[in-house]
C-alpha cells in the first residue's frame, strides 16, 4: 500500500520500503466495485521501450483518505489495463473526430 502526496496532476508515491516515486495522473475509473487509477512515470523517455502504465487500486482509510494499493492478482491487473485501453483510446478517437468536423 502506498501514501501519497497530490499536486495537481503529479502525484508522488511513497512505496512500503520509503522510496518515492512521481506519477502523472492519467485517468480513473470504477470497475467491479473498485476504484482504479492509471498513472504514468513522471520522468519517462517516451522513446524507452520498457515504459509502461501503472494501474492502483484507490482505497480510502478510515480517515476518508486515498490510499493507492498495487492490483497484484495478474488476470485482475490484464482486465483492468484492458478497460484503461477502450477508455484511452475512445477517448482520443473522439478528440480526432472533433477536430476532424472543425
Amino acid at each position: 500500500m502506498s501514501d501519497y502526496n497530490n499536486d495537481g496532476d503529479l502525484i508522488t508515491i511513497v512505496d512500503d520500503d520509503g522510496q518515492e516515486f512521481e506519477l502523472e495522473y492519467i485517468d480513473e475509473m470504477d470497475y467491479n466495485g473498485s476504484t482504479y487509477v492509471c498513472f504514468l512515470p513522471a520522468n519517462i523517455d517516451e522513446n524507452d521501450p520498457d515504459y509502461g502504465l501503472i494501474i492502483l487500486r484507490s482505497i480510502l482509510d478510515e480517515n476518508g483518505e486515498e490510499l493507492f494499493e498495487s492490483v497484484d492478482d495478474d488476470a485482475e491487473l490484464d482486465d483492468v489495463y484492458n478497460k484503461f485501453m477502450v477508455l484511452l483510446f475512445d477517448d482520443e478517437d473522439e478528440e480526432e473526430e472533433e477536430k476532424e468536423e472543425k
